[in-house]
């Protein structure tokens, strides 16, 4: 059942809700591909749907939130056998509190907060005025959640620095934090501009570069010492990050 909550525009500078509602969708009820003139945030209260944004495609579960940025195509499914409930929000903004929005972000906490939105229904002069109190909220729980997330990816890094030398993978880096593969390798590259892998392979490579040049280790040993157990995939891996084979590497000046 679809439920559309009027919205009066007031025009707030900071956060100005525009639309709100809920609904319980049918299976494969889908909408788009389509643009929206202003922010959109569903969250996903039970069932599930995919998501697809930017080439991109997501399969959105319980206590995720989807985010539609103005003027970007977007297009949303309920699933065929288990169809999403959901409450969306949509709002203007002249503030930056949307820039670190992810397109899919995980954030059961936020349920009581959608939830206590609909308490607009009871409003009738206030009812604006009341969401846009509730869309703080939420933004305030994100930023919380800003600081966790530097949190993960600080205790990634960590990981990878202290593991390198290991048979170590982005599936293995996400257990340790006990995220989802796809949402750590997100966060990741939001943080630091490289995929999960990519930084380990960087820095892999580069403390092999250094015991090549500086400590002159055997080349075998050198692979053996930054996580790869046979040569010539090493070698490969190597030569296609320096562009040079490692025994052409340890002739250079």
């Amino acid at each position: 059942m679809h439920h559309c909550i009027i919205i009066k525009d007031e025009g707030f500078s900071d956060l100005n809700p525009v639309q709100f509602g809920y609904e319980n969708c049918n299976k494969s009820h889908s909408f788009g591909p389509a643009i929206r003139t202003h922010w959109l945030i569903h969250f996903v209260v039970s069932g599930f749907g995919i998501f697809k944004i930017r080439d991109k495609e997501y399969n959105v579960k319980p206590g995720e939130m989807f985010v539609i940025p103005p003027y970007i195509e977007t297009y949303y499914e309920a699933d065929s056998v288990n169809p999403w409930s959901y409450i969306w929000i949509g709002f203007t903004t002249t503030r930056e509190v949307t820039e670190n929005l992810l397109d899919v972000i995980k954030y059961p906490e936020a349920e009581k907060i959608f939830s206590s939105m609909k308490n607009c229904e009871s409003f009738s002069n206030g009812r604006s005025a009341y969401l846009s109190a509730r869309l703080w909220d939420l933004f305030a729980l994100l930023s919380e959640g800003e600081n966790n997330k530097n949190d993960h990816i600080e205790k990634a890094v960590e990981f990878i620095h202290s593991n390198y030398m290991h048979d170590i993978t982005v599936e293995k880096m996400a257990q340790h934090l006990n995220l989802e593969r796809t949402y750590f390798s997100v966060l990741f590259k939001n943080k630091t501009g490289l995929s999960p892998k990519r930084y380990l392979l960087n820095y892999r490579m580069n403390i092999a570069a250094t015991l090549i040049t500086q400590k002159h280790i055997a080349i075998s040993v050198v692979a053996n010492s930054v996580g790869y157990s046979d040569l010539y995939t090493f070698s490969k891996m190597f030569k296609r990050h320096f562009g040079i084979s490692p025994s052409n590497y340890s002739k250079r000046e």
